[in-house]
């Protein structure tokens, strides 16, 4: 009996290993300014309702500082600012869809209040 014999060439494996999982480490400064002018922020804002601004002026920078402060909170402290684009539209456009939509509502409201007040004449 003849015993045959199977010769396979080894050919050099490419390293098929999965790399390491690495922790991506911020630094504790990017942490700590962000904290103090979250601070500044929400202290502009307390000064709005010290100062005693009234009407739209109002409205719009205790919004701005808002969104601003948001902003940050959601781009730092949620790591939105490292992540893929598709990820930030997935969480961003949603809510930016919405304000869209609440003011095309705002201005059909007041078309419709417009033309009530047209042909029905004004309340008693």
């Amino acid at each position: 009996m003849t015993e045959t014999t199977v010769h396979t060439h080894a050919a050099p494996q490419a390293q098929t290993q999965a790399p390491a999982q690495t922790h991506q480490q911020h630094p504790i400064g990017l942490y700590l300014a962000v904290w103090i002018l979250l601070f500044v922020l929400s202290t502009f804002s307390y000064l709005v309702d010290y100062v005693g601004l009234q009407g739209y002026l109002r409205w719009s920078l205790i919004l701005i500082f808002m969104m601003l402060k948001a902003g940050l909170i959601v781009a730092i402290f949620m790591h939105m600012a490292w992540e893929r684009l598709a990820l930030i539209y997935a969480i961003l456009l949603p809510p930016l869809l919405v304000l869209v939509f609440v003011a095309l509502m705002v201005s059909e409201s007041n078309y419709v209040l417009f033309s009530r007040l047209t042909f029905f004449g004004a309340a008693p």
